[in-house]
């Protein structure tokens, strides 16, 4: 499986924590880093609330070396990250705040000025999350962006201006760092470990290094379990409690941490953070920032993956409908074979895809459309659920369009999630617009076609009527934000609004 010399077996993990290397045999391989924290090391600072990472009171901060060698803050869930994930990062809490000055953090004197707290639950996990930020950002982030930073963290009783007070006062406050050398140093040395295999209770953790190994070891293990961002299956075992035999952890394979740009395409690796993911899906297309922002938290989408994402393959996952609207391509791999697929033709019935035995996602491709003179297209993306931030959707509609210079349809694609058991393209109504007038009156007639396509259920975040009639609107709205009429030309042009009501 490794190269004899490139692999140890039943070594620590190692991690840097509390200003030194530390070295942890984990009580099993699914043991979390808040039950690490709480019950190995009694740092009660860091809560547990949900333990699913939706509420963010057990928010901790992970540091990694970036590709200049610099350390990158990260804040993540602890419930749901793997103790063994940690090898070869940082680790801080809320108890190393006061390890960088021999006062309270700026952060902290901010949130008890502008009375930021009240029961004080998820005021640690508040504080990591902005702790962050207020390390990768030197100046101050506008409201928007803080807002994005405090997604993943839930305040019941506060309500958020006085915390978002709190950031604004912070900055304004003299500026308080820390010495990073000593913690660059130290992961430097720790990148040089080689590729760990764990084993405790019957239980396996691999950590290979490069895709040759990953690829023979899944062959060895063909059931084993990919694991990346922990955003799952960390919860297959915090409330399913699951026991998972074998697990390869795939986030140290810098050849999947990769984005290409080509002439053609972006190349996504499927280890690139859902962060880093769209970062880069936004800067091919604008179509994409609604969704980006509404796509889970912060400390989900810095720790989870958007290869894990379609992977996992749920009916509700949100990347997947955008992708194929973009037709988007996947490469795959079987030990030393490689092959392309259509995101389009993966998914084959609920939580059933096209991988086959030991295959497994190196990388999407998503296709830089490229339009011809007079040719005209557009893509959007929209999600509909209860709560802005953080929230499971009822639906979700990805939409593409090209017209050639009659204003006519000459290729569509419209995509949901959460209308049947995987993410579908919406065939009957696409051939109804196909080579018809992009106009209002058109899409009215062709939006019956949608329940030719579609027979949703009826669930706790929708009934099968809402669903329906959401899909719907959605294709009008993408239709209307569309449009817009030259004056002098009288000619329709395609626009991305840049904010949604």
């Amino acid at each position: 499986m490794f190269p004899a010399n490139s692999v140890q077996h039943n070594r620590p993990v190692r991690f840097y924590f509390r200003q030194e290397i530390c070295e942890i045999i984990p009580s099993h391989t699914t043991q979390t880093v808040l039950q690490f924290l709480r019950e190995s090391c009694r740092a009660t600072g860091t809560k547990e609330g949900c333990g699913e990472g939706d509420c963010g009171a057990c928010t901790v901060v992970i540091g990694k070396l970036d590709e200049q060698n610099q350390l990158h803050l990260e804040a993540v869930n602890a419930c749901i990250q793997f103790l063994p994930t940690l090898d070869g990062c940082a680790l801080f809490t809320i108890e190393d705040l006061q390890n960088l000055s021999d006062d309270l953090h700026p952060i902290q004197h901010a949130m008890i000025t502008a009375h930021g707290s009240q029961c004080g639950f998820c005021t640690p996990g508040i504080i990591m999350s902005l702790w962050a930020m207020y390390e990768n950002s030197a100046s101050c982030p506008n409201e928007e962006q803080i807002l994005d930073a405090l997604s993943g963290n839930l305040c019941r009783c506060t309500g958020y201006r006085p915390i978002i007070d709190a950031v604004k006062l912070a900055y304004e406050s003299p500026r308080v760092t820390f010495d990073k050398a000593k913690i660059i140093d130290a992961l430097q040395s720790l990148q040089a470990l080689p590729s760990l295999v764990l084993m405790v209770k019957d239980q396996q953790f691999f950590i290979p290094k490069t895709l040759e190994a990953l690829a023979e070891l899944y062959k060895t293990y063909p059931n084993a379990r990919l694991l990346s961002g922990s955003t799952d299956i960390g919860l297959w075992v915090t409330k399913q409690h699951r026991q998972l035999d074998n697990l390869i952890f795939i986030n140290h394979i810098l050849a999947l941490k990769t984005i290409n740009n080509t002439a053609d395409y972006v190349e996504i690796g499927a280890g690139v953070s859902l962060q880093d993911a769209f970062t880069a899906l936004i800067a091919q297309n604008s179509g994409w920032q609604e969704l980006a922002r509404r796509f889970a938290s912060k400390q989900i989408k810095n720790a989870g993956t958007l290869g894990g994402n379609i992977a996992n393959g749920s009916p509700i996952g949100d990347s997947m409908p955008a992708l194929i609207a973009q037709s988007a391509k996947l490469v795959l791999r079987c030990g030393e074979q490689v092959r392309k697929l259509a995101l389009d033709e993966f998914y084959i019935a609920y939580q059933k895809n096209a991988l086959q035995p030991s295959e497994f996602i190196t990388a999407i491709q998503v296709p830089n459309h490229q339009n011809l003179p007079n040719e005209l297209s557009y893509f959007a993306t929209y999600k509909v659920a209860k709560r802005f931030d953080a929230d499971i959707s009822a639906v979700c509609g990805a939409y593409f369009v090209k017209l050639d210079k009659q204003n006519k349809v000459s290729e569509i694609r419209i995509v949901y999630g959460g209308m049947a058991e995987i993410p579908k393209r919406a065939k009957h109504l696409e051939a109804a617009l196909h080579n018809q007038e992009w106009l209002e009156a058109n899409i009215d007639n062709a939006l019956s076609k949608i329940e030719q396509d579609f027979s949703p259920l009826t669930d706790g975040r929708a009934s099968a009527h809402y669903r329906l009639l959401v899909a719907k609107n959605l294709l009008k709205r993408f239709y209307f934000e569309s449009q817009v009429i030259d004056g002098t030309t009288n000619e329709p042009k395609l626009i991305r609004l840049t904010q949604i009501a």
